[in-house]
C-alpha cells in the first residue's frame, strides 16, 4: 500500500488502451417538456484533446456533457464515443461504455458518510463483481489503485476520514480521484469550479490539465469562466440556445467572441479574477 504520508504526485498509470475520441453528427437533444437543448450539433473532439465548454445557463452545455455519457438520449443524429455508438447502446453495453468515462459535477456526488476511500472505490464498480461490491471486499487491486489515485490529487492522508468532513475543495478532488481510479479513456467535467473560491478553481483546473497532458487522456470541461477557458483548454466550444456558435483555439479567444458565445457584453461574474 501506498505510504500515506507520502507526498508526491504520482500518477495512477493509464490505461492500456488508447484515450478515446468523440463524433457528433446532428446530434439534438428535446427534453419530454418540449425545451430543446441541442439543435443540430455536429462535432469531432480527437483523442486527447482538452477542451473547454463554454455558454450561459441554458446553453446546452450540462446536456453536451450528459449527452456524451448517456446520461441525457438523444433525440437525433448520431453520437460515437471512442468509435461505439452510444445512441443505441442499452443495458449492458451502456454501463460498460460509462464505467470507461470519469464523471466529475459541480456538486461533487459523494457519499458523505463515508470515508474518502470507500467513494474513491466506486470508481471500480464497473471493474468489480457485484458480490464484492455489496460485501465491502474490495480487492488489494482496486485499493491500490484508489490510494495511487489520491495521492495523484494530493490528499492521500485524508484516505479513512469522513467525506463530509472535507472542504469543497478536497471534495472535488476526491470526485477527481473517484474518476482516475476508475482508469478512464474520457474524463467529463460538469462545472467543477462553480463552487470553489478562486485559488481551489485553479487548483481542480490544473489537476484537470495534469490529467489531460500527463496521462493522455481526453478532457471536456464545462465552464462558464472565460478566464479559466482560456487558460486550461486547448480548444474553446461555445454553445448558445443549444447551438455551436464559436469553436476554435482557447487561448487566442477574444472578449468579443465571448460576447458573441453569451449574446451580451462581458459582465463581473464571467470572469473568476
Amino acid at each position: 500500500m501506498t505510504d500515506l504520508h507520502d507526498s508526491a504526485a504520482a500518477w495512477v498509470h493509464p490505461p492500456a488502451a488508447a484515450p478515446w475520441s468523440i463524433r457528433m453528427r446532428d446530434v439534438s437533444v428535446r427534453y419530454p417538456n418540449g425545451v430543446v437543448a441541442l439543435k443540430n450539433v455536429s462535432l469531432d473532439i480527437e483523442a486527447g484533446e482538452m477542451v473547454s465548454v463554454v455558454g450561459l445557463s441554458g446553453s446546452g452545455k450540462s446536456s453536451l456533457i450528459r449527452t456524451i455519457n448517456g446520461l441525457v438520449p438523444i433525440s437525433s443524429g448520431t453520437l460515437e464515443v471512442g468509435g461505439r455508438h452510444l445512441e443505441t447502446a442499452r443495458g449492458r453495453e451502456l454501463r460498460q461504455l460509462r464505467g470507461e468515462i470519469g464523471m466529475i459535477f459541480q456538486g461533487f456526488n459523494l457519499a458523505r458518510r463515508a470515508s474518502v476511500l470507500n467513494n474513491v472505490l466506486v470508481g471500480r464498480l464497473a471493474h468489480t463483481p457485484t458480490w464484492r461490491t455489496l460485501l465491502g471486499l474490495y480487492r488489494a487491486d482496486d485499493k491500490q489503485i484508489a490510494y495511487e489515485a489520491l495521492n495523484s490529487v494530493g490528499i492521500l492522508a485524508k484516505a479513512y476520514d469522513r467525506a463530509s468532513t472535507l472542504s469543497g475543495g478536497q471534495q472535488q478532488r476526491v470526485a477527481i480521484a473517484r474518476a482516475l481510479a476508475q482508469q478512464p479513456k474520457l474524463v467529463l467535467a460538469d462545472e467543477p469550479v462553480a463552487s470553489l473560491d478562486p485559488p481551489t478553481a485553479h487548483g481542480v483546473m490544473r489537476d484537470l490539465r495534469r490529467i489531460n497532458q500527463d496521462l493522455g487522456i481526453t478532457v471536456l470541461t464545462n465552464l462558464h469562466l472565460l478566464d479559466l477557458a482560456r487558460t486550461y483548454g486547448t480548444r474553446l466550444i461555445g454553445l448558445r440556445a443549444g447551438e455551436v456558435v464559436y469553436d476554435g483555439p482557447a487561448a487566442t479567444a477574444s472578449d468579443a467572441v465571448f460576447e458573441t458565445i453569451y449574446g451580451r457584453s462581458i459582465q463581473h461574474e464571467d470572469v473568476l479574477g
